[in-house]
């Protein structure tokens, strides 16, 4: 799943090629991925991209009074050409959800909304205030912008496993699966640590890994193109998705933490004191 470092390259991606362009036509061939239906998509044709935002995990593209929003969930994508066929989509082929022309269909360039699987969560919103999606409108501060007190603050107040609470947007925005495992790790913090037991030295341990994490990521992430971006992601993991692999900072195998539809990965010797947690929806330290 693209997450805040992936999000914000693709929002300045936009900034840089789209900012300036004429929306001159939008092909949907998923209507499923239409959250709204008034203003129409296609008010959005003629109109000049004024800009390129992130909120959290969420993409927009700010054209004329309108906003174009997206949220590519866990398989979808943003897919940038320099010169789109003019062809209309065919409504249900292919992983191509939705398609914008930047400037006359078949001279200009563009980007694809794709989502790959079986499972369609890509979702994509007109509106004339970003706060209209009630899903921004409940996003908590932004894990860039969190200072660390704001961040002692939200761990005072709930009784969640770390783990659970950096990934909930409602907390903290942005964070997803992967960016907390690696999170955790440089803090050398469990994943299943109670939220409100930190000490003091844990929260400022907690509070600077997730800016030096985020950041770096960032600043890898920028600047790449679109079709770049998930190498350059895993290229800079050192414990997520690298299960059985040795922990970078101390050798340890890098175990996994199983789930029906997900998974995490930690290192023992650096986040748990050597204990290896229960492979179980509801794993406990084993004893």
């Amino acid at each position: 799943m693209p997450e805040l470092p992936e999000v914000e390259a693709l929002a300045d991606h936009l900034r840089r090629h789209a900012v300036g362009t004429t929306i001159g036509r939008i092909d949907v061939s998923a209507l499923s991925v239409l959250k709204t239906f008034d203003p129409p998509i296609t008010a959005l044709h003629g109109q000049t991209v004024t800009g390129a935002t992130r909120w959290g995990k969420y993409l927009g593209l700010h054209a004329g009074e309108l906003y174009l929003i997206a949220h590519l969930s866990r398989a979808g994508w943003l897919r940038w050409s320099d010169k789109l066929t003019a062809v209309p989509l065919k409504p249900g082929k292919g992983p191509i959800a939705l398609r914008v022309h930047l400037g006359t269909p078949g001279d200009a360039a563009g980007f694809d909304l794709t989502e790959a699987g079986t499972q369609k969560r890509l979702a994509v919103w007109v509106v004339t205030d970003p706060m209209d999606v009630p899903q921004i409108a409940s996003l908590g501060p932004d894990a860039l912008s969190l200072t660390a007190e704001g961040l002692a603050d939200i761990l005072a107040g709930t009784t969640a496993r770390l783990k659970n609470v950096i990934t909930d947007q409602r907390m903290i925005a942005g964070i997803g699966n992967a960016y907390s495992d690696e999170i955790l790790h440089v803090a050398k913090l469990s994943p299943f640590a109670g939220a409100k037991t930190l000490s003091g030295g844990q929260l400022a341990a907690l509070y600077e890994a997730m800016q030096s994490v985020l950041t770096d990521a960032v600043q890898r992430s920028v600047g790449q193109q679109a079709a770049t971006l998930k190498g350059e992601k895993r290229s800079g993991l050192r414990v997520h998705a690298r299960t059985g692999m040795p922990c970078p900072v101390c050798g340890d195998l890098v175990r996994e933490v199983s789930f029906a539809d997900k998974s995490f990965q930690y290192c023992p010797t650096c986040q748990t004191g050597g204990k290896v947690l229960a492979d179980r929806r509801l794993s406990r330290l084993l004893k």
